[in-house]
């Protein structure tokens, strides 16, 4: 293959250059070496050597005129060299069947276009073995953003706050796991799907969520993880464009990351929702959103599956979206849909909500009726957002001693520092 020779570019350069073809290639890289060798984990770590290799080879030679097709190559090669290494031979060839002796056959004599037309199913089939429920979630979020998300492993330990040992102890558990329990690269099918589909929203909705509001740490948005977030949604809603709940994500996702600009104030405090300065909300990637959220129920009124969580979901964010300021808000449609998402998901965190767009719908009082029942089950007795609230219907109601002691009680439950300075000074009365 080509090399094309770049005057006058550093290492650094040829460096960033290789990590961004990585992060869109590296899924397909490992798909195509997953078929290879029958296993997932053996795939990702032979794309790995290829990225090394790269590494090593790029600065040197400049960059191939294909480099995705160069790191497909690559990786294949080091998959057929394992397998001749291989004593068993004969049985891996036979295991990997005459339909894939043919496409490596083409990736050697250089049709790297014509064998990756058709790669898109591999890749769907990979990013439902890295979200595989054998794995925990942890392990889930790791490998996805590992496999699919091309992040390397210190990119994935800074993403998360924890440290890079953590996250190749988890990625390599996981890999060991789908090797042992023989996970591959199928599609589920028939009763299989919608959970196996559910489990590889929730890791990318995971992702979203720290991103949106991090747990832990100094700042209160990590645009990087919802960014990432939001390209995996893409590429799912490419990869399976008649699924309603994949659109649905990826609408919501983008409606609330549109707000990121305006959820900041100058300090660097958070900025809540009504009193935000709808500005600079993202219009355009409201307008990318809605078309999603149209697709998606487009594709329930065709019957191609019910307005499941995300959807209803996306359609709750796309009511705030579509009111250019907080008074013109539907809350009485939000009411609804969240009486239709918790029925089909029953949850205390969604009757929270629920009891949120309530009090703009009937007032203050019909919610913390909801509220206190929350409060006396006990479901949420860890939950910051739980006092948070209590205390905002207080303050509404005019008691502010106990909505000061509710947002100081809420204050100690947080692990985020933007949060807690946020808190504390509504229970000091200084907001």
């Amino acid at each position: 293959m080509s090399m094309t020779a770049h005057p006058g570019r550093t290492t650094d350069d040829v460096r960033r250059t290789l990590e961004a073809v990585w992060r869109m290639e590296a899924a397909k890289v490992t798909a195509v070496v997953a078929r290879v060798v029958g296993d997932v984990g053996l795939a990702e770590d032979l794309a790995q050597d290829a990225f090394v290799q790269a590494l090593e080879q790029w600065p040197r030679d400049g960059i191939p005129d294909k480099p995705g097709a160069w790191l497909t190559s690559t990786a294949r090669r080091r998959a057929i060299d394992r397998i001749r290494r291989d004593v068993n031979l004969a049985s891996k060839l036979q295991q990997v069947g005459h339909q894939e002796e043919l496409r490596v056959a083409e990736l050697a004599e250089g049709d790297f276009d014509a064998a990756l037309e058709d790669i898109d199913d591999d890749v769907l089939g990979l990013v439902f073995a890295a979200c595989h429920p054998a794995l925990t979630a942890q392990a889930r979020i790791s490998l996805t953003l590992r496999m699919i998300g091309g992040l390397t492993t210190r990119e994935i330990a800074r993403a998360f706050l924890t440290t890079e040992s953590t996250v190749a102890q988890r990625i390599s558990r996981a890999k060991r796991t789908l090797s042992q329990d023989g996970i591959t690269i199928e599609i589920p099918s028939g009763a299989e799907l919608a959970p196996r589909l559910a489990s590889v929203l929730e890791v990318v909705y995971l992702i979203f969520n720290e991103g949106y509001a991090a747990t832990s740490g100094r700042d209160w948005v990590r645009g990087d993880l919802m960014e990432e977030a939001i390209r995996l949604g893409r590429v799912l809603s490419a990869l399976a464009p008649a699924e309603p709940e994949v659109h649905g994500l990826l609408a919501l996702m983008e409606v609330q990351a549109s707000r990121t600009r305006a959820r900041i104030g100058r300090d660097g405090e958070p900025v809540l929702l009504l009193e935000q300065d709808r500005t600079r909300w993202d219009w355009a990637l409201i307008r990318h959103a809605l078309g999603a959220l149209d697709r998606a129920l487009t594709l329930v009124e065709h019957g191609q599956g019910p307005a499941g969580p995300y959807v209803l979901q996306a359609a709750i964010a796309a009511c705030h979206a579509r009111a250019h300021t907080a008074e013109a808000t539907d809350w009485g449609r939000i009411v609804a849909l969240y009486s239709q998402l918790g029925a089909i998901r029953p949850s205390p965190v969604i009757d929270l909500n629920r009891a949120v767009a309530l009090s703009y719908a009937e007032g203050p009082a019909a919610a913390l009726a909801v509220v206190d029942a929350l409060v006396d089950a006990g479901a949420l007795a860890g939950y910051h957002l739980l006092p948070s609230v209590r205390g905002d219907l207080l303050a509404r109601l005019g008691r502010d001693d106990e909505a000061r002691a509710e947002f100081a009680r809420a204050a100690g439950m947080t692990e985020n520092d933007a949060e807690k300075a946020l808190l504390l000074r509504r229970a000091a009365g200084e907001d």
